[in-house]
């Protein structure tokens, strides 16, 4: 647990630290929760990539704070969190209000996003009446007064049939949120309409519904999604407004599949040289992998150690390292083209890297089919029968 004191409240945040060159990932949580609710969805997404969770202010750990809620300053905080610990050019989850916040971030700090997660949310969510009904009944009843209403708009009527349990805790960790934060939390939500910004976002973006969300039902996820350029849409089954805790695994598999499809704007330009030839590297070892990165690297001497810095850096560190393409992607190019260009020895160590990239044997037969129509049928014969030896030597192996 980490604390830091920003905007004039403390901030409740956790941070995994990674030398991966996977983006970033930030976590925001949702009205009358804290951080907790992405525990057993981080264990199933397993992300790469450096991860962020925080409690907002007036939730969980993190200070109340003096100012008027708004979901500017909610994102100011946030903003101020991430330029604390160097993030930048992070894919930004949000769920419920956590999607407001992190549309909002986009808005003003383009430079912190590179893509959004937007879950069980809206640019506008409900109306001012009923956030101001809300907000009587808690003045007038406390937290109790709507915590079994809440429950039954968080959850999936099966949900709360199977974990009658987990229900009865996540209704403490909504009681037990500071009166003032969550009274504040949904002032901000009532005034805000973040409308015109959703119709200007110009990074990717994944929008996914609980298919039994009362809160922000489908069709109001699914209008966002319209609304913002280029957006994806996906429903969850058998959810209701909280994925992470009712569908985790299932959201981590659209989480994880959305991150490998987009681009990672690292700014190339801000790495020191000896951070474009670590991060050339990483790539090279996982690509390739350790025993053959390791091989290469005893074997290297002072007549050939240029070389092997210029192809670290330029191949792995640039090239192999962007995000436009997947390791995937990239090694079915690498092997068409060196087998149109002949270069056999670097054919069978790429095709024996597939293993670690994804390409399957079928996308190395549609790429020499490819090869064989473009470069020529000798060329493609010659690599086939490279392929199948190794293949075979695979096989026999059991790798």
């Amino acid at each position: 647990m980490h604390f830091i004191e920003l905007n004039s409240t403390t901030l409740h945040f956790s941070k995994t630290n990674s030398e991966s060159a996977a983006p970033a990932l930030v976590l925001i949580n949702s009205l009358g929760t804290d951080f907790r609710i992405w525990d057993e969805f981080l264990v199933h997404l397993g992300h790469q990539g450096e991860v962020l969770t925080y409690d907002k202010r007036g939730h969980g750990l993190s200070s109340v704070g003096d100012e008027r809620y708004s979901i500017d300053l909610h994102m100011r905080d946030l903003a101020a969190l991430m330029d604390s610990q160097s993030i930048k050019n992070a894919v930004i989850c949000g769920v419920s209000v956590g999607g407001m916040i992190a549309m909002a971030l986009q808005a003003a700090r383009p430079d912190l996003v590179s893509g959004l997660i937007l879950c069980d949310t809206a640019p506008r969510i409900g109306d001012a009446q009923t956030w101001q009904e809300r907000i009587n009944a808690i003045e007038a009843n406390g937290m109790e007064g709507i915590a079994d209403t809440v429950m039954s708009r968080w959850f999936s009527s099966g949900f709360q049939a199977k974990w009658p349990e987990a229900v009865a805790g996540y209704r403490n960790l909504l009681c037990r949120t500071p009166l003032d934060g969550y009274i504040g939390t949904c002032a901000a939500i009532r005034d805000a309409d973040l409308t015109c910004q959703a119709a200007q976002i110009d990074v990717p973006v994944l929008c996914v519904a609980g298919e039994d969300d009362q809160s922000t039902p489908p069709e109001l996820v699914e209008e966002m999604a319209c609304l913002i350029p280029n957006a994806k849409y996906e429903r969850v089954g058998n959810c209701g407004h909280l994925p992470s805790l009712e569908q985790p695994e299932y959201l981590a598999h659209l989480v994880r599949q959305a991150i490998s499809r987009w681009p990672n704007r690292v700014d190339q330009r801000e790495l020191r040289q000896s951070e474009i030839y670590k991060q050339g590297m990483q790539t090279r070892r996982r690509v390739l992998g350790d025993t053959h990165v390791n091989a290469a690297e005893v074997q290297k001497s002072s007549f050939d150690a240029p070389f092997q810095e210029l192809i670290t850096e330029a191949a792995w560190g640039h090239v192999w390292s962007r995000h436009n393409w997947t390791l995937r992607e990239r090694s079915i190019v690498t092997i068409a083209l060196l087998a149109a260009l002949g270069h056999l020895d670097e054919v069978a160590m790429h095709v024996r890297a597939a293993r670690n990239t994804g390409a399957t044997r079928e996308d190395i037969s549609e790429a020499l089919l490819h090869t064989a129509i473009y470069a020529g049928v000798p060329a493609a014969n010659s690599a086939i029968k490279v392929v199948k030896n190794v293949f075979a030597q695979l096989d026999a192996s059991g790798e």
